[in-house]
C-alpha cells in the first residue's frame, strides 16, 4: 500500500462521548432534526434550510453490533453487504486511474420510506487510498462533465423490499438473538436450496474473489496484487501446510472477519445526531471572525487585514462560514439529507458546479440530486 495510505491507516478519530444506549429502528432513513433557519451570505432575503442528519463516530460495543443483518451504518474494517450474493465486481471494484482495488470507507443505511423496493437500502462508499490519483480525479471531473469519466471515488448503492431472501420482515431486536434468514444466500420456493454468499477476497474481505490460489484452491482474491500480499505476509506456509495435511478437504481459511488488520481503516459505528442541536446565532455576521479570533486570539493589524477581506473575497467568506458551521459538531464525518431543497456545505465558492455541470442520470436521464456529503476521511 502507499505511503498515503500508510498515513491514513495510522490516524484515528475520537470516538464520541457519551453514547446512549437506545436502539434506532434500521428501517427508516436517517431521521432529520428540527428545522432551522439562516441567512443566505450573498441575499438578504432569508429561506429556511433543508434539515440536516449528522453522522458521528463511536466504537461499537461489540463487533457483532455491525453485522449486516443488524443493517448497520459504519465506517472502516469491512463492508457489510445487504446483498451477500451480488456484489461488485471486475472494473466497477477498482480505481479508474490506477486500477488498483478500491478501499471501503463508509456505508450508510438509509432506506427510502415511501418506497416499496427501497425498504432496505444501503449506500457504500469506496476511495483509492493514493492521494496522487485524488487529486487526478478532481481535475479529470471538470474535463468529462458529461460523460462517464474515470473515478478514485465510487458509491454503490443496494436495496431490497421488506420481503426477500435474506432477512426477517421483522426488525431486529439487537438483543443478539438477531440472525439472517439464512447463511447468506437465495431460499427458492420455500425449499432449502441456498445460493451460498459470494466468495471474497481473503485479503482485503471486500471484493468478489474470483481469483483462485492455484497450490491450494482455497485462498481466493480480488486481484493479482492482493493475492501477491497475502502470499508475502504468510499465506505462502498456510499454503504448503494446507497442501501437505491429509486432511486438505477440510482445511478452513481465516473467515472473513478475520482478514490482515492492516488491510482496512479502522471500524466505527456511525451515530446520527441532529444539526439542529447545535445551532447557534447564524444570523450573526461577525460569526466568522469570532471563530477567528477564537482560534488565534487577539488579533494584530496583519491579521485583522486578513478579516477584513472576507467581504471582498467570496472565497474566504464560504471557508470562514463552513468552518462555523461544521464548529458547532465538530466531531461530525457525514452531512445526511433528502429533501427537495437539500444542498451540500461547500468549503469554498470557486469550483461549485452549477446545475448544468451536474450530468443527468445514466438510466432514466434525470436530474440528480444531493443526499450526503463525507468529512474528515483522512482521520480513518
Amino acid at each position: 500500500m502507499e505511503s498515503s495510505a500508510k498515513k491514513l491507516s495510522s490516524l484515528r478519530i475520537t470516538s464520541l462521548d457519551g453514547d446512549d444506549d437506545e436502539t434506532e429502528d434500521p428501517h427508516q432513513p436517517p431521521p432529520a432534526g428540527p428545522s432551522a433557519a439562516a441567512a443566505d451570505s450573498d441575499d438578504d432575503d432569508e429561506e429556511e434550510e433543508a434539515e440536516v442528519t449528522l453522522g458521528v463516530l463511536s466504537k461499537p460495543k461489540h463487533p457483532g453490533l455491525l453485522l449486516r443483518h443488524l443493517f448497520p451504518s459504519k465506517a472502516g474494517g469491512i463492508p457489510a453487504w445487504l446483498d451477500p450474493v451480488n456484489l461488485p465486481s471486475e472494473k466497477s471494484s477498482c480505481c479508474g486511474f490506477c486500477g488498483e482495488p478500491l478501499q471501503f470507507v463508509l456505508q450508510i443505511y438509509a432506506a427510502v420510506e415511501d418506497n416499496v423496493a427501497a425498504f432496505h437500502r444501503t449506500l457504500f462508499m469506496f476511495m483509492c487510498p493514493s492521494m496522487a490519483c485524488l487529486l487526478r480525479d478532481q481535475h479529470e471531473q471538470w474535463k468529462h462533465k458529461h460523460g462517464n469519466p474515470c473515478r478514485s471515488v465510487k458509491v454503490f448503492r443496494c436495496q431490497l423490499p421488506r420481503t426477500n431472501a435474506f432477512y426477517s420482515v421483522q426488525p431486529p431486536k439487537h438483543d443478539r438473538s438477531d440472525k439472517p434468514l439464512c447463511p447468506g444466500g437465495l431460499m427458492l420456493l420455500n425449499s432449502f436450496k441456498y445460493l451460498l454468499p459470494a466468495h471474497v477476497c481473503h485479503w482485503c474481505g471486500t471484493w468478489k474473489g474470483d481469483k483462485i490460489c492455484s497450490s491450494c484452491k482455497k485462498a481466493r482474491y480480488c486481484s493479482e496484487k492482493h493475492q501477491a500480499l497475502h502470499w508475502r505476509t504468510g499465506h505462502k506456509n498456510d499454503c504448503l501446510q494446507i497442501i501437505s495435511s491429509s486432511a486438505a478437504s477440510n482445511s478452513v481459511l481465516p473467515t472473513v472477519g478475520k482478514v490482515p488488520a492492516n488491510t482496512s481503516w479502522p471500524e466505527f459505528e456511525i451515530k446520527i445526531d441532529y444539526e439542529g442541536r447545535f445551532d447557534c446565532d447564524s444570523g450573526d455576521e461577525n460569526n466568522s471572525k469570532l471563530l477567528v479570533m477564537q482560534r488565534h486570539g487577539k488579533p494584530d493589524a496583519m491579521m485583522q487585514s486578513w478579516m477584513d477581506q472576507f467581504e471582498a473575497d467570496s472565497d474566504n467568506k464560504c471557508w470562514a462560514s463552513f468552518q462555523e458551521r461544521v464548529s458547532r459538531a465538530p466531531n461530525q464525518v457525514l452531512r445526511y439529507c433528502r429533501e427537495p431543497n437539500a444542498k451540500p456545505l461547500w468549503a469554498l465558492s470557486s469550483g461549485c458546479p452549477s446545475n448544468a455541470d451536474i450530468p443527468s442520470c445514466s438510466y432514466c436521464k434525470g436530474p440528480l440530486c444531493y443526499e450526503f456529503q463525507v468529512g474528515q476521511i483522512s482521520s480513518l
